[in-house]
């Protein structure tokens, strides 16, 4: 792929390799450090940090409030289905509730890449905003479904509108920061979404107590209520929502200029290109696309199958509603801290695949001691360790991708189809865990934990290519990755 010269770095700066390491084919960038915006060098961490807290800030907390909003839409379907629904729109019939949770997935899928690719046309605040506030209006109408064929009918628009959110989060997100710093980041606005959807069953089951008031059974009050929250979040979103570090509007120019030129000097690729359908098709032929997106897939099946039937699980250990739901938000809890403390780690050694082999690992035992274990509470901590391992995943995969992508262009089509796996993920997890293996759901379990070990050996056979063309590079002094010989692939 051909690299463009961009007029904000006019030398050649450091690459990372695994350990953190300058590249033996580097030059020095003391130069660079002394002319950052013109800032002298005693002041540039302080400054730096003050520029990077107001990213944090103005990028991170929105941004996870709006998906954990997504999360909890997209899943809410199994408490108002214990709460009611269930029974009014004879969803236990057949494979009826699978059907409704399958078909969400079907356009989200399809819509994805193309979103991506007209983000910067349509621009970040007007496409993302519309998409909050549409399926925040389906989610309302899906109070007053009369039957399941229009409740599928809405979660296919529910599907369609949301499709390009989540791939423009992280797209957004990733271009705002060095490569060792996004995978922190990715998990900080990810955890959000994991406290909020720990504790979402809770709350639309308190949402559901409404019922009888103004004529709705209390399934109803629980998409009322939310959708409505929904719609009143996109509305703040068209006013707050970042856009990109090149075009934003709450940075000055001064560090505008110091935030490009960092990532020029991380990975060169600071400025847009434009995404074409030549190049789509030219970047869809590389074949590590595909493998970081059934990585994905692997990652989001067990995500999904505790996202939709922890509480199904739980009951199916012997708790009754009550205590099903409030035994499902501690699992998020920790899942949020483990997420953390992973990512943190990940980003302070600079290596991905180690870390993301331990969580890996974590949800194969997690699951094995769910699925396996006789004794209801080992049967409750597997859920902790499955659901910590496969959240961690998540935003690892997409850190571990964003690292070693060079260009605009290939990271908006890069990150929708990795992403696009992941609602493969969700049609997977909502067919193989069957009404029929109600209370153990073994087939289901086995599958997941299947996807475990395909998820490890996928891993080790990209680190191991990654590294060897990393010595390939440093052995030859070929350029690598958009013809910067400075660039080492992140293991």
């Amino acid at each position: 792929m051909a690299s463009t010269t961009n007029p904000l770095v006019t030398s050649s700066q450091s690459g990372d390799d695994l350990n953190g390491k300058t590249s033996p084919v580097s030059v020095s960038n003391s130069d660079v450090e002394r002319t950052i915006c013109g800032i002298p060098v005693g002041n540039q961490a302080t400054f730096e940090r003050r520029v990077m807290r107001r990213i944090d800030l103005r990028v991170l907390p929105l941004l996870g409030i709006l998906y954990s909003l997504a999360l909890i839409d997209r899943s809410n379907l199994g408490v108002a289905r214990i709460a009611g629904m269930g029974e009014d729109l004879e969803l236990s019939i057949g494979s009826r509730y699978s059907v409704v949770s399958c078909v969400y997935f079907i356009p989200y899928i399809l819509l994805e890449l193309p979103s991506n690719m007209l983000l910067r046309t349509f621009g970040t605040r007007n496409l993302l905003s519309f998409c909050v506030i549409a399926w925040g209006a389906v989610q309302l109408a899906m109070a007053f479904v009369p039957n399941w064929q229009y409740l599928a009918l809405c979660r296919v628009l529910l599907g369609a509108f949301e499709a390009g959110f989540f791939p423009a989060l992280v797209f957004i997100i990733t271009t705002w920061y060095r490569r060792h710093e996004v995978q922190k980041r990715l998990a900080g606005f990810y955890l959000i979404s994991l406290l909020a959807g720990g504790f979402s069953a809770i709350l639309a089951y308190s949402f559901s107590q409404l019922a009888g008031k103004a004529g709705l059974a209390g399934w109803s009050w629980i998409f009322v209520i939310e959708g409505a929250v929904t719609i009143s979040f996109g509305c703040v979103a068209w006013a707050f929502l970042p856009g990109f570090p090149d075009n934003n509007a709450f940075l000055n120019s001064e560090e505008t200029r110091f935030i490009l030129e960092r990532i020029e000097e991380d990975r060169g690729d600071s400025l847009p290109d434009t995404v074409t359908l030549w190049k789509a098709f030219e970047y869809l032929s590389d074949w590590k696309i595909w493998i970081y997106g059934l990585m994905f897939l692997c990652a989001t099946i067990p995500a999904y199958a505790i996202g939709f039937f922890i509480t199904v699980i739980l009951s199916g250990m012997g708790w009754n509603l009550e205590f099903a739901l409030l035994l499902s938000a501690p699992p998020y809890v920790f899942a949020a801290l483990s997420v953390f403390v992973f990512a943190w780690l990940s980003d302070h050694f600079r290596s991905r695949a180690i870390f993301l082999a331990a969580q890996t690992i974590l949800t194969l035992v997690g699951f094995a001691i769910t699925g396996f274990v006789e004794r209801p509470g080992w049967r409750y901590f597997g859920l902790f360790l499955g659901n910590a391992g496969s959240a961690g995943c998540v935003p690892g995969i997409l850190a571990y991708s964003s690292n070693n992508i060079v260009s605009h262009s290939k990271r908006a089509v890069t990150t929708a189809i990795i992403i696009s796996f992941g609602g493969l993920g969700g049609i997977i997890a909502t067919t193989i865990f069957r009404q029929q293996d109600f209370p153990r759901y073994i087939p289901g379990i086995s599958v997941t934990i299947s996807c475990q070990a395909l998820l490890l050996v996928l891993l080790g056979v990209l680190t191991l290519n990654f590294r060897y063309h990393n010595k390939t590079k440093r052995n030859t002094l070929q350029p690598a990755m958009g013809g910067r010989i400075d660039f080492l692939y992140t293991l």
